[in-house]
């Protein structure tokens, strides 16, 4: 099986290869298709009672981006801040101000007020070397359908991650020997600190029956651990992640696949398959890419930078489907699947 780290598509999670761009285009997200304006809060959380996994002499910490129905009052939130957003113009040598790709428009409310009503939770985790916020454009459409949802970043498992005592590397990404396994091991333990802690927090009114989990790559990976460890999480989705070890669930879950995946992971679906034993389904979805799931391709099309790509880069990470239509169909999903299974 394929390292993980090899399907790291790009730094930040948005840019895949040095390329110019001749003026800072207006880049925007798809707007949710629910109902519900949507909040967003931003939370520094430590894990006081863990050592870092990479890092031992500090605690466990996380950055968790927690979107929500909301009172539409207040400003938008920024898609990054503006310290990671000049770190992946610079590293990237694009031709954009440092500050472009935190003015990327979103549609979440920065720290607006909750609406009342009880809700169910969907947690995020992202792809090996990518952050939380490359989930955004699913995380603001599952909010807009009535769950608060919290995006996880995984500390030291991302590219240029802002906490705030600065940003922080990818410590995880390059490794050797294969360090992803023992890393989603220990996302399934961040998964059951993050759940522990939103539930008790009564800015938002979680029902603790109502927990779904969905991860793209690594963070799919994280979902079926995170499953098998915490049983408050009812239902499951990976997107295009390989399973580690040995995996039984007797609980809802959908694997959505591409043809990139197809290739380097399905060995290890084929393997976890039969201990799947509640409502399952294995799904392809054609001409997509490792990365559809994510904000990626549709902003890699908005900065005219696909030209720029190498072949097999386009089509091992974003395919030949249209971004847009790809990214539609997996919010279709995700919120289909939950409504179905974990929030009923």
């Amino acid at each position: 099986m394929k390292s993980l780290v090899v399907m790291v598509a790009v730094i930040a999670g948005l840019l895949g290869v040095p390329a110019a761009a001749s003026a800072a285009p207006a880049l925007s997200l798809p707007a949710p298709g629910g109902p519900l304006p949507i909040g967003l809060r931003t939370l520094h959380l430590t894990d006081q009672k863990r050592a870092d996994p990479w890092v031992p002499e500090k605690r466990r910490e996380l950055m968790v981006n927690v979107w929500y129905p909301a009172v539409p009052i207040g400003r938008m939130s920024p898609y990054m801040t503006e310290a990671e957003s000049a770190a992946a113009v610079a590293g990237r040598k694009l031709d954009l101000p440092p500050d472009a790709l935190s003015k990327i428009r979103v549609h979440s409310k920065e720290n607006a007020p909750s609406l009342p009503g009880r809700r169910p939770l969907v947690v995020l985790s992202p792809g090996a070397g990518n952050n939380r916020i490359t989930l955004t454009s699913v995380a603001e459409h599952l909010a807009s359908q009535g769950f608060v949802v919290a995006g996880i970043d995984h500390a030291y498992e991302a590219w240029a991650t802002e906490f705030p005592d600065g940003l922080r590397q990818c410590v995880a990404c390059g490794q050797q020997p294969d360090p992803w396994p023992a890393a989603i091991a220990n996302r399934a333990i961040d998964t059951t600190f993050v759940v522990d802690t939103l539930v008790k927090d009564r800015r938002w009114s979680i029902d603790a029956g109502k927990i779904g989990m969905a991860g793209h790559s690594a963070g799919g990976s994280a979902t079926a651990a995170a499953m098998a460890a915490d049983r408050r999480i009812k239902a499951g989705v990976n997107v295009d992640g390989p399973f580690f070890g040995t995996v039984s669930l007797d609980r809802p879950f959908l694997l959505l696949t591409s043809p990139t995946g197809e290739k380097h992971f399905r060995e290890s679906w084929d393997e976890t398959w039969p201990r799947l034993t509640g409502p399952k389904r294995d799904f392809l979805v054609k001409d997509s890419g490792h990365s559809s799931v994510t904000d990626a391709a549709i902003l890699i099309d908005q900065l005219g930078l696909r030209k720029h790509l190498p072949p097999a880069e386009v089509e091992n990470q974003y395919g030949s489907i249209d971004s847009w239509e790809a990214l539609e169909f997996f919010r279709g999903e995700l919120t289909g699947f939950f409504k179905k299974w974990s929030a009923r």
